[in-house]
């Protein structure tokens, strides 16, 4: 199973491209999408969106997994992130993959064991799991990979995070 997970943002949108097989973890790509706050909003989005679709037909992943948005006390911030999510649901819709959504505890849970690990103990663990030298940077990308393993990692519970 190919699966991309998606931490989303604005300015920074985390991703990774991984293949999961008989337990077994396999990182195709992972990286970040990156906007300049001088870019006015709706070109910034079709940016997104563009380097998106990109990942997605070359990958052609059967899920894309996206974490949900924890609240942030900064009203304009949380509606920026919340349009740029937007736009990584689209992109996956519109290319007809299966969407899941996780909470950051669910995916905490689904890494670390715990729903209350801290972020170092998630980049830490994905490092470990998905054998690589290092942590992947920015946190942004460290995080799309943790909801990735997480979405593997749920197995038959997977039709309940599904966007219907």
């Amino acid at each position: 199973m190919i699966i991309l997970g998606i931490d989303p943002g604005i300015a920074i949108m985390g991703y990774g491209v991984i293949s999961y097989k008989g337990n077994r973890f396999e990182v195709l790509d992972y990286g970040a999408i990156t906007t300049d706050s001088k870019t006015p909003t709706p070109q910034r989005l079709k940016i997104i969106y563009d380097e998106l679709t990109t990942i997605i037909e070359k990958y052609d992943p059967e899920a894309v997994v996206i974490e949900e948005l924890f609240f942030n006390t900064n009203v304009k911030t949380a509606l920026l992130v919340g349009h740029a999510r937007g736009v990584a649901v689209l992109a996956g819709a519109n290319n007809n993959k299966s969407i899941y959504e996780y909470t950051p505890l669910q995916v905490k849970q689904g890494v670390v064991g715990y729903g209350r690990a801290e972020k170092n103990q998630v980049q830490q663990m994905i490092k470990m799991i998905l054998n690589l030298d290092k942590v992947p940077k920015p946190d942004d990308v460290a995080d799309a990979l943790a909801v990735a393993v997480c979405h593997a990692h749920s197995g038959n519970l997977q039709d309940l995070f599904k966007v219907k």
